[in-house]
């Protein structure tokens, strides 16, 4: 999926969002090393960009890679000016979508290719996608290997320079020199906040809070803020991609985003570096969301969003997803075996559901199954999965 939309970027402008330290620069550079770079972390470029930023642009010439162009999102403008009337080609990246993505729709609609590039999906350092998660399996040796690695991966995360470090005591240290940096530093900068301290009781309420509703009063009153200033905390930390909701699912589409939110984090490593005790169905669940969140964010899930379920008895469903016209259900299990009890909101769900559907139950274990019209898969099985 990332070598089909690098492909269409040598035909046409990208703007790449993500979290920080997700790899997009290195990515950009490498992929298109005949393009001259620029970053917007220099603050000498960026006060230039900001006071001249037609003469900015120009100065890169025709095919340049512009990194943290959130930083200023009028430079925008200057961009479709040069794509339009010089023939330029323009590759730019951005760690937050904070009032960039309504720039960069107003002023290069049809002219840029937006994209989103998560973190590491677990597995992809390993080599190519070799298997669909849901019609496919995942082959016994590599299923054996994918068992091993799945206590650190759900722990650590998949940050590319996380995922490469061989050391436990590295991947702490680096996710620590991450929260201090790229997960509070910047977003106090970028959003404009002068509370750290709220920032911080933020990530830590949502940790704890994993897997439940999240209700802005409560958060607002556990984390010694304003309501206002809880909703534009929780903003930023969607805006900034290092976490995203699941709304309530509804039959009726118009249905579908009255309820409040469940929040979960892009990657587990974020959970880690907060240094807060969470259970192990809480890092299950959040684990196999976002590997999820990660596949449908670059394309290989179609999916509009990912939501969860619950009825008014409020038995709920993990994880609801539509790709095509298929209604997909799924259940996890934090635990290496299950019963029929473990998949009865399953068939419940399925059997009520008006439209086509299928049920799903992600656990701990090693085998493949079906029970009852419910296919079992392994966590394991997301190694390396689309």
């Amino acid at each position: 999926m990332i070598n089909r939309w690098l492909e269409l970027s040598r035909k046409k402008s990208l703007l790449l969002v993500g979290p920080r330290r997700a790899g997009k620069t290195t990515l950009l550079k490498t992929r298109f090393p005949d393009f001259r770079y620029a970053t917007l972390d220099d603050y000498d470029l960026l006060n230039w960009a900001n006071k001249d930023p037609k003469g900015f642009i120009e100065s890169l010439g025709g095919n340049a890679i512009i990194d943290e162009i959130q930083r200023c999102p009028r430079l925008t403008v200057a961009v479709k000016y040069a794509i339009d009337n010089q023939g330029a080609k323009f590759l730019l990246s951005g760690s937050s979508t904070l009032g960039l993505l309504d720039a960069a729709a107003d002023s290069m609609a049809g002219r840029i290719h937006i994209q989103s590039l998560p973190t590491l999906c677990w597995g992809e350092e390993d080599g190519e996608a070799d298997h669909a998660l849901f019609s496919e399996h995942l082959q016994t040796p590599r299923l054996q290997v994918a068992r091993r690695k799945t206590a650190t991966a759900m722990k650590y995360g998949q940050f590319p320079e996380i995922a490469s470090c061989e050391k436990e005591a590295d991947k702490l240290e680096l996710l620590e020199n991450y929260k201090n940096t790229y997960f509070i530093r910047d977003l106090l900068q970028l959003g404009n906040i002068e509370h750290g301290a709220g920032l911080l009781a933020i990530f830590h309420h949502l940790v704890r809070s994993l897997g439940s509703l999240v209700e802005v009063s409560s958060l607002a009153r556990e984390s010694g803020l304003s309501y206002p200033s809880a909703r534009k905390y929780l903003n930023i930390l969607t805006q900034t991609q290092l976490t995203f909701p699941l709304y309530g699912y509804q039959y009726g589409p118009a249905k579908r985003f009255i309820k409040a939110a469940k929040i979960y984090f892009s990657d587990t490593g974020i959970i880690t570096a907060m240094n807060q005790q969470v259970s192990i169905g809480q890092q299950v669940e959040n684990f196999v969301i976002a590997e999820l969140e990660k596949r449908r964010k670059l394309g290989t899930i179609k999916a509009d969003q990912l939501y969860y379920y619950r009825n008014s008895g409020g038995r709920e469903i993990d994880c609801i997803f539509e790709a095509g016209d298929i209604v997909h259900a799924i259940e996890i299990k934090s635990s290496e075996t299950f019963d029929k009890r473990d998949i009865s909101h399953l068939r419940e769900f399925v059997s009520h559901a008006p439209e086509r559907t299928k049920g799903f139950l992600f656990y701990l274990g090693t085998e493949y199954l079906e029970m009852n019209g419910i296919k079992v898969i392994p966590i394991a099985g997301l190694f390396g999965g689309v």
